[in-house]
C-alpha cells in the first residue's frame, strides 16, 4: 500500500501519538521509581557501566591493511590512500589540518 506523505494528518493520529507519549512517560517514571534515585535508567537499559562482558564474543571480521591503505603516524588509524596528506610523514588529511 502506497502512503501519501503530503496529505495532512488527521486529529485521531495526533491524539493516539499523544496518548502513547504519555504512556511512555508514565512507564519511564515508574521504571525510574523502581530503580531508585542513585541509578540512571539509561545506564541500566544499555548495560554499559559495570556490566560483565566476559561471556560476550565479537563477531567482527578483521582484515589486514590492504595495498591501497596506509596507517597514519599521528592518529594510528588505517585510511585509504586518497586520505594521505604527506607521503614523507605518512599523515592523513584530518591530522594535517
Amino acid at each position: 500500500m502506497a502512503t501519501d506523505y503530503d496529505t495532512p494528518r488527521t486529529a485521531d493520529i495526533e491524539e493516539t501519538s499523544e496518548q502513547s507519549l504519555e504512556a511512555l512517560k508514565a512507564r519511564r517514571a515508574d521504571a525510574a521509581a523502581d530503580l531508585g534515585d542513585d541509578v540512571d535508567p539509561f545506564e541500566t537499559e544499555l548495560g554499559l557501566p559495570g556490566a560483565d562482558l566476559s561471556g560476550e564474543e565479537l563477531t567482527v571480521r578483521v582484515l589486514p591493511r590492504q595495498a591501497d591503505e596506509f596507517t597514519c603516524t599521528s592518529c594510528y588509524l588505517v585510511h585509504h590512500r586518497s586520505q594521505l596528506y604527506d607521503t614523507r610523514r605518512m599523515v592523513c588529511r584530518d591530522c594535517a589540518a
